[in-house]
């Protein structure tokens, strides 16, 4: 039996890397574009059907003068067609297809490095937070797994340089991926648009997206966000991460009228039984709209996530809990920002301050916001006009007209 299953797993192995052969091989070939323009959209590497593409992709979908199609991973199938959106799954013959011949790719990530961009092509990178941590050239050691510094910095900047305009969401963020990505081509600073939701949305929509994830209206919420550790690797592309503080602690703390949603980094692999919880911890790591999830909670706790830089917009109260914060700082990543002084909320420097921090934090929701939140909301997100979805997808159909001569 051991045998057999042996003989499958290399049958296996091998009808995949024939078939990457051949896709490989085939997105080589010079097609010709879609006579009806043709708008990609991806997300973390077609993991989710979300963030800013799926933003714009709402925006874009409405137009009948154009295509909008998906490329997803297979896990995401029956989402897309519960949706009615049309996909093609990533390795797939009609997604090497859909990838040559269309106008347009809107991505929030980076492709891999054999996906030949053609001429006809406009690539949109949207991106996927505002940096705290260090990115591509900036990162001076690069710890991910099958690959190098040199050859990371190599990669990073050969995929920028296929960027035509890359979104930003403010000035900050600019002069860093101008830096970082060493990116000269067109930079959009507009706001994400996965943030307009934050801006326009009412508390009407609120509570009816509370009811729509069952969570009771009566209930604090509070949403734990962390990142994933470079160094903790399952395998490429995945991480592992365990729970730096208890979580029966956690609710023993608070009230029995507060609950907490884990929203895990979409690179952490494996998921946490929560059954003895009872309803009162609520794991959406694979929702699809972490925006909905922000407009739900009361209290954001997180560490060196970029989600904090979005959760600003609703000028709510933010605790830091940076329990690795020498490694994570003096070996890892680093920062772009004073971790200690530029935040803007409480840092819990250890479980009890956690704990402390959050009751205290709860107990006075709805009060004005601190120097600190005004401070880094003037700075960081004021500009935003809740229209970013619209801008950008103005300037698509502007560049399908311009190269296709198509009336849109």
């Amino acid at each position: 039996m051991v045998v057999v299953n042996s003989l499958m797993n290399h049958a296996k192995s091998f009808i995949i890397r024939v078939r990457t052969i051949f896709i490989r091989n085939l997105m080589k070939i010079n097609f010709r574009p879609y006579k009806k323009p043709t708008i990609v959209f991806e997300s973390f590497g077609g993991r989710q059907v979300s963030d800013s593409p799926y933003a714009i992709y709402e925006d874009m979908k409405i137009n009948s003068n154009v295509n909008c199609v998906w490329s997803i991973k297979q896990s995401q199938q029956a989402y897309c067609e519960a949706h009615h959106i049309d996909y093609a799954i990533r390795r797939s013959l009609k997604w090497a297809v859909l990838m040559e011949r269309a106008q347009v790719w809107v991505v929030n990530a980076r492709i891999p490095k054999w996906v030949r961009k053609p001429a006809h092509v406009y690539y949109v990178q949207t991106w996927h937070g505002t940096p705290l941590k260090k990115l591509g050239l900036d990162i001076l050691h690069v710890t991910m797994p099958s690959t190098t510094t040199d050859a990371y910095h190599r990669n990073f900047v050969s995929e920028t340089k296929r960027w035509d305009t890359l979104i930003s969401a403010n000035s900050y963020s600019t002069e860093i991926f101008r830096r970082a990505f060493d990116f000269h081509n067109n930079i959009a600073e507009i706001g994400y648009p996965r943030n307009d939701k934050l801006i326009n949305t009412t508390s009407t929509e609120i509570s009816r997206i509370k009811q729509r994830l069952n969570i009771p209206m009566d209930k604090k919420v509070i949403m734990y966000a962390p990142t994933y550790r470079d160094n903790a690797f399952a395998a490429k592309g995945q991480y592992l991460f365990k729970m730096p503080f208890s979580i029966d602690k956690l609710l023993e703390a608070l009230d029995k009228d507060t609950i907490l949603i884990l929203r895990m980094h979409y690179l952490i692999v494996g998921q946490l039984d929560l059954k003895a919880y009872h309803g009162r911890v609520l794991d959406f790591s694979q929702y699809h709209d972490i925006s909905d999830l922000y407009l739900v909670s009361d209290l954001l706790i997180t560490d060196y996530s970029s989600v904090f830089f979005d959760y600003a917009y609703l000028r709510r109260p933010i605790i830091f809990y940076p329990y690795d914060y020498h490694e994570y700082k003096d070996q890892l990543r680093g920062f772009y920002l004073n971790y200690e002084k530029d935040l803007p909320g409480e840092i819990a420097w250890n479980e009890n301050d956690l704990l402390m921090l959050t009751h205290k934090a709860l107990q006075i929701l709805g009060e004005d916001t601190s120097i600190k939140m005004d401070n880094f909301y003037q700075k960081f997100c004021q500009q935003h006009s809740g229209r970013s979805s619209t801008e950008i997808t103005k300037n698509i159909l502007k560049k399908i007209k311009t190269k296709n001569k198509t009336k849109i």
